[in-house]
């Protein structure tokens, strides 16, 4: 069964799955969708246009489907997503899409999200991925699964970050970042690869040894960034793993991508 505290506050209309949670003074708007066995711990904010999908645990504070920041935003009917078993720590807010892109932030499963981190409008977050303590995500960002983005970092507007990259704390991202990656600095680069990340994952001796070379000629400074590209996809062509990295820089070949301190982002 539900447990509903009486001061919590819910808007006709909104659709609530089985065996919720919902503590003090919360507030659930009349277009919200919660999943079964979702809990929201207390004072939590849950507006819009807005579904949270089954298992999810909302800390206090949480402001999760308010209108983006965004002064382009008129109130279109845009969607917040929000996927199964996340867990979302204080103090966290989320914004759904605008008709500037595609009308919804999406969120996969399994994330945490710590205290005061941020997701803007029209972002899309894979599963398993983390944002630490007061990490930013602005506006139309792509995050892959696995992806880890360490406290107090700011992801540029409209950035992808790899499947698996590893962003360190402080950091500034203004390009994207391939699959993989590791990534530190006040200006970003690109400081070689997520080692314990791959590990972790199951990735093998060989997948990783492959990773390395590949990443040497990938950014080795000889040629365009394409013509390096176009090198290391011929010789690594039976790679799945390397040919992930190549996928996802040729999926948006007019974008910068990241790079080690001596490169250029081109």
């Amino acid at each position: 069964m539900s447990s509903i505290h009486p001061t919590a506050v819910i808007e006709e209309g909104a659709k609530l799955g089985a065996d919720l949670k919902i503590g003090p003074y919360c507030v659930i708007g009349s277009n919200v969708t919660l999943g079964d066995r979702v809990e929201l711990k207390s004072h939590v904010v849950v507006d819009g246009y807005t579904t949270i999908g089954e298992g999810t645990v909302v800390y206090p504070f949480a402001s999760l489907g308010t209108a983006p920041q965004d002064l382009k935003f008129k109130g279109e009917k845009s969607e917040l997503i929000i996927g199964k078993n996340n867990k979302i720590r204080e103090h966290v807010t989320m914004n759904p899409g605008t008709s500037g892109d595609k009308m919804k932030t999406v969120v996969g499963d399994n994330c945490l999200f710590m205290m005061s981190s941020h997701v803007a409008h029209d972002c899309t977050v894979g599963s398993n991925v983390i944002l630490a303590n007061n990490a930013t995500l602005a506006g139309h960002v792509e995050v892959g699964d696995f992806a880890i983005i360490g406290g107090l970092s700011a992801i540029h507007q409209f950035v992808r970050i790899g499947p698996y990259a590893m962003i360190g704390g402080m950091s500034g991202v203004e390009y994207d970042v391939i699959p993989f990656g590791l990534v530190k600095g006040e200006r970003a680069h690109l400081a070689g690869l997520n080692y314990v990340g791959l590990e972790r994952r199951g990735y093998t001796k060989d997948q990783i040894q492959a990773l390395m070379k590949a990443f040497k000629e990938l950014f080795d400074n000889q040629g365009t960034l394409a013509e390096r590209t176009a090198r290391v996809a011929n010789d690594f062509q039976a790679d799945q793993t390397v040919m992930r990295v190549i996928d996802f820089i040729r999926a948006k070949e007019g974008r910068s991508v990241l790079q080690p301190r001596t490169g250029t982002n081109g």
